[in-house]
């Protein structure tokens, strides 16, 4: 199977207990306090850590210099103890990161690499750049003891070679339909910010999920529009709306998706729980998947690890 450009998709080794899990800040700064209740999840999971050696730096909004987010990020990819890489959290910086990074490196050690929000442009450009599956999920901040069903789904996916199958009952369905396509996408003002860079992969034959937070409703009307209107959704098969948290009413929100979907003519799915809120269920960015509004599931519809 081909990736988003044409390139072989690449499926990374599945995480099994007792490996190691690299821990890295590729974007804002994060707190030893903030890290803690996370780490002592994977921990009693079974998974050992390796924190990056600049996890804890911090330059303003950074966490620390280009180059020592860049280099944490190269040194979990090669080492051979490590077999799956976390980012800690998300905030700013990921996409200063792109035009540095060593994605021949990446094709040669695949690894897991899971984040969303701000992490989106690493997850999008690697997988673009590269085939690898990349996995739209939980950070380590946001594993705490309480959001048991975030973490469950996010081990699930990264240790198992089956099929997983996710029920949407607790989901909108403003416009029924059916549809397959490898799952993309991510944070919705990231993804707008790739636009016209070469870190932007098609979306064609794709099944697109977005969410984002804090931005206002008409921000988030004028970045579906400018998605709209740049012809980049054209072909795209499914459309899933995650939840907007604090961007005014979910009403509102979801009329804006049932205007742009009702353009595309492609089934809609809101208020999914990715993203940013007290549910965030993990998606593999890459593997095919299969949207059934009849059955109210969405079906990955191949192993994402190998």
């Amino acid at each position: 199977m081909k990736g988003t450009w044409n390139v072989p998709l690449i499926k990374p080794p599945r995480l099994k207990t007792g490996d190691t899990i690299g821990i890295v800040s590729p974007a804002g700064p994060v707190r030893e306090t903030d890290l803690e209740p996370g780490l002592s999840v994977l921990e009693s999971s079974g998974y050992r850590i390796r924190l990056g050696d600049h996890v804890y730096d911090t330059k303003g909004y950074l966490a620390g210099e280009d180059s020592a987010r860049l280099s944490d990020l190269h040194a979990m990819i090669t080492d051979p103890e490590i077999t799956a890489v976390f980012c800690a959290r998300g905030g700013y910086g990921s996409i200063r990161l792109l035009d540095m990074i060593n994605y021949d490196l990446i094709r040669e050690h695949p690894k897991i690499l899971v984040g969303y929000s701000d992490i989106t442009a690493l997850l999008t450009a690697i997988h673009g750049k590269t085939g690898l599956v990349t996995f739209h999920g939980p950070m380590v901040r946001d594993l705490e003891p309480g959001r048991k069903r975030d973490w469950d789904s996010l081990r699930r996916l990264l240790g198992s070679d089956g099929s997983p199958e996710l029920k949407l009952d607790a989901c909108g369905v403003p416009v029924s339909g059916s549809a397959k396509g490898h799952l993309i996408g991510g944070n919705l003002s990231m993804i707008c910010h790739l636009l016209g860079t070469p870190f932007m992969p098609p979306l064609n034959g794709g099944v697109l999920f977005l969410e984002d937070k804090g931005e206002a409703l008409y921000r988030v009307d004028r970045m579906l529009m400018h998605l709209f209107l740049s012809g980049c959704l054209k072909g795209i098969t499914a459309l899933i709306s995650g939840r907007f948290e604090g961007c005014g009413e979910p009403d509102g929100i979801n009329r804006l998706f049932l205007s742009l979907a009702s353009r595309l003519g492609v089934p809609l799915v809101t208020g999914f729980p990715l993203g940013h809120g007290r549910e965030n269920l993990a998606l593999p960015m890459g593997t095919t998947a299969e949207l059934d509004t009849k059955r109210m599931t969405l079906t990955i519809t191949e192993a994402c690890v190998a």
